[in-house]
């Protein structure tokens, strides 16, 4: 038996994290006394032959030390992260006396992963971890195995404790023109009722003590004292304030669907795959999120609203985060770069808790008076719409953004599928179309949100 095989044996042998004697010692010093006395006693020079470096060998490894408690550590792997390669380093304190460490690497969902054989000389192995998917997940768990010499006396196997990280929703580049643009150069990047200091007129009216020498409008002044009108002649322009928006982002985790209509009723949980690299001392490992279906209706939710909290920050706004199946999961508004990593991570707990729900909430608390509500949602229930409407009722501009993959496929293994995909894309035309008589702006994401921010608040001002 070599020592690879040795090796296996003892990783798979299940004893504790001490160093002991593994089979090999035993069958050695029995088949080399036996092999050297039977040849003696029979005088057969061959046996002692084959006996004789079989017992020294066994006698040597005997009396080599091997001490010290081996440690494996993994130094470099951040709590969150991005979607893409990042690097770590286990770092090795193998023991005196040891020769060669087993280590392996599993991650979620791929079994107890292949064993590497490393010289114990080695002190620091560098791995690369790959994640294609955002949310929570394993990314590696270095179990190992330390053998002296012959792997006659072994320390393990050790089961490591499991290292992870939280990788967060990528934030995508929105093209020109689907948030509203932002001025340059003013205090806030959306007009405010109150008077202020910008650029747009609000209203001419005559002076007040107080009001600013340099808002007074002359010609309206001078065309005031020539008609001889009665009180003061001083006019004064004024203007409406520029003022930063608050945008309340309405995630739905009650449903979570893709395009299939069959797969409906499954949950949607992600693989998981390793890809081993080429040499002893890096390997790249392919994982994926655990916490959405890949390509479904959460998954685009959370995408879009991660992209939405960017560039709504960029511009300076205050953005909060809602979620309709767990009220007690959002977070408070708030602006800078802070805020997006609190809203990222946020939405990795909203996923992570997904789930049914009877009824979405979205309490008056939790919006505050004039903010933009973006409800992100497959509108696959009438509860969420009469939500957006209420919301739109108090005086809030609504947002629906459809999240529904498209296009939907019928499920091919039941006759009646066709006549179920008609049925549902009949029954989610009606709400959405119930929600713009209401008021309520609709689109599917992707589209352009200027232009339909702007046509809802001018129908708002119209219907006044």
């Amino acid at each position: 038996m070599n020592r690879a095989q040795r090796l296996r044996e003892a990783f798979t042998s299940g004893r504790g994290a001490h160093w002991h004697p593994t089979d090999a010692l035993v069958r050695g010093l029995v088949l080399g006394v036996g092999m050297v006395v039977l040849g003696g006693l029979l005088h057969e020079v061959e046996l002692v032959l084959f006996g004789a470096p079989l017992l020294l060998s066994t006698l040597l490894a005997l009396v080599t030390p091997v001490l010290g408690t081996p440690q494996v550590r993994v130094r470099g792997l951040p709590r969150t992260g991005e979607i893409g390669a990042a690097k770590s380093v286990v770092e090795v304190e193998p023991g005196l006396g040891a020769e060669v460490l087993a280590i392996r690497l599993p991650g979620v969902g791929e079994g107890i992963g292949p064993v590497h054989l490393v010289t114990g000389t080695a002190r620091e192995i560098e791995v690369v971890l790959r994640r294609d998917a955002w949310g929570e997940g394993v990314d590696l768990r270095p179990d190992h195995l330390v053998a002296g010499p012959d792997a006659l006396f072994v320390h393990g196997p050790v089961t490591a404790p499991e290292r992870g990280r939280v990788i967060l929703p990528p934030v995508e580049a929105l093209p020109a023109g689907l948030l509203p643009a932002r001025a340059v150069g003013l205090v806030g990047a959306h007009r405010a009722r109150r008077p202020g200091d910008s650029v747009e007129l609000r209203d001419i009216r005559a002076f007040q003590p107080g009001d600013k020498l340099r808002r007074i409008d002359w010609r309206v002044s001078l065309r005031a004292a020539a008609a001889g009108a009665e009180g003061t002649n001083l006019h004064v322009r004024e203007h409406h304030a520029e003022a930063d928006a608050d945008v309340v982002l309405a995630l739905d985790t009650r449903h979570d669907v893709g395009a299939e209509l069959g797969d409906w009723a499954s949950p949607g949980r992600a693989a998981a795959g390793r890809t081993p690299g080429r040499s002893l001392g890096e390997w790249s490992l392919t994982s994926r999120g655990t916490t959405v279906r890949p390509g479904g209706s959460l998954d685009l939710a959370v995408r879009a609203a991660a992209s939405l909290a960017a560039g709504y920050l960029r511009q300076g706004d205050r953005v909060g985060l809602v979620d309709l199946g767990r009220p007690q999961l959002g977070a408070r508004a708030g602006a800078g770069r802070r805020q997006l990593l609190r809203l990222r991570n946020q939405l990795v707990v909203c996923a992570r808790s997904a789930g049914w729900a009877q009824r979405p909430v979205l309490r008056p608390e939790q919006v505050p008076h004039g903010a933009l509500v973006v409800v992100l949602s497959p509108f696959l229930d009438a509860e969420v719409v009469e939500l957006a409407v209420h919301a739109a009722r108090r005086g809030n501009v609504v947002l629906a953004v459809d999240v529904l993959p498209s296009p939907l496929r019928a499920d091919p293994e039941t006759p009646w599928g066709e006549s179920a995909l008609k049925v549902i894309r009949l029954e989610h035309d009606v709400r959405l179309e119930a929600m713009r008589q209401h008021g309520v702006a609709v689109l599917p994401w992707g589209a352009p949100i200027a232009g339909v921010l702007r046509a809802a608040r001018t129908a708002r001002r119209v219907s006044r």
